[in-house]
């Protein structure tokens, strides 16, 4: 009976459909103890003792988790895997997995809900009402204006028709973009350079990976127009914190929409904190209920098909452990 640690705290009481899936297979399923993505490696590791796999949150596996381990793979509930060293879990064998086509609805209606929060400056008329104040200068309009999709992957075009819908006009950049689905929705592909100086609101859907840490840095930040927007549901290590923050404080940029940060929970001291004009949430974009529930049922469908020895096609981050993979 293969044994499964259940580590999304989303998940800690037990059910949900991905419950139903491990149960009828035979799974033995285990719930962490706490939030995983905070403790230190040594006390991970401790749960993970004999355990075969993972239902997987944004914990880190590092080098010597896989070693310190037995684990044959890892099913991470959503699609980004930065906080695995993928080439550590190809060593050791272990596969690792991820639930494309189950949340990209979830992050853009969250970087919508951004988006039209920052142009509407709801947030702090909210505020004020609650104080007191009753102040109707205006907001900004939003329709008529450029997003530029820093990713044209599902969330990317999941965008697109929430964007046209709102009146924007939208480019895209893509390091391989699909040209076919740009031209069917009247998307413009152009550099990421002249994206940054083109929009007016630049919208994050990459993967964070050691090429794209910090993509938005300094430098890219003084491409972007003056009083434009940067919105981020993708995630934290895309953007330099401290540029960010001058390029508010200089008044650059308008504001910012942040669902994700570099460090989460954002730390008490973080300088971001200060600026009226930005917007936060506490990394939602993937966690509507019924993201949850499908992500929750195809990472435990990939484990189930693991187990026995059946690749989950398409879902395999290290594809090339297939040849010879066995649990």
């Amino acid at each position: 009976m293969p044994r499964v640690l259940v580590t999304p705290v989303v998940y800690a009481d037990g059910r949900g459909p991905w419950r139903d899936v491990l149960d009828a297979a035979g799974f033995e399923v285990i719930l962490a103890q706490g939030d995983c993505v905070h403790l230190p490696t040594t006390d991970f590791v401790r749960q993970l003792q004999g355990v075969d796999c993972t239902l997987a949150s944004v914990e880190r596996y590092s080098d010597e988790v896989f070693a310190s381990s037995q684990l044959r793979a890892v099913a991470r509930v959503g699609v980004g895997y930065d906080a695995i060293d993928v080439a550590a879990a190809t060593a050791h064998g272990v596969a690792v997995a991820i639930t494309p086509g189950t949340n990209e609805h979830s992050v853009a209606e969250q970087a919508i809900a951004l988006i039209t929060a920052v142009f509407r400056d709801t947030h702090t008329r909210d505020r004020e009402i609650r104080s007191g104040v009753w102040r109707r200068d205006c907001p900004r309009r939003l329709a008529g204006n450029t997003i530029g999709l820093v990713g044209l992957g599902r969330i990317g075009k999941a965008m697109v028709r929430r964007c046209q819908g709102l009146g924007l006009d939208v480019v895209a950049y893509d390091p391989m973009p699909d040209t076919r689905f740009a031209a069917e929705h009247s998307v413009r592909l152009l550099p990421l350079h002249e994206l940054l100086a083109t929009a007016d609101i630049v919208s994050l859907h990459m993967p964070c990976t050691p090429e794209t840490v910090d993509l938005i840095n300094a430098e890219a930040l003084g491409r972007m127009k003056r009083g434009s927007v940067l919105i981020n549901t993708a995630r934290g290590g895309l953007v330099d914190e401290s540029a960010l923050e001058a390029a508010l404080r200089s008044g650059h940029l308008y504001g910012a929409g942040l669902d994700v940060c570099k460090v989460e929970p954002l730390p008490p001291g973080s300088p971001l904190r200060q600026f009226p004009n930005i917007v936060f949430a506490p990394h939602l974009g993937g966690i509507d209920q019924t993201a949850l529930d499908a992500m929750g049922k195809l990472a435990a469908e990939c484990l189930v098909n693991l187990a026995a020895n059946h690749w989950p096609q398409g879902c395999i981050v290290n594809d090339g452990l297939r040849q010879g993979w066995r649990w």
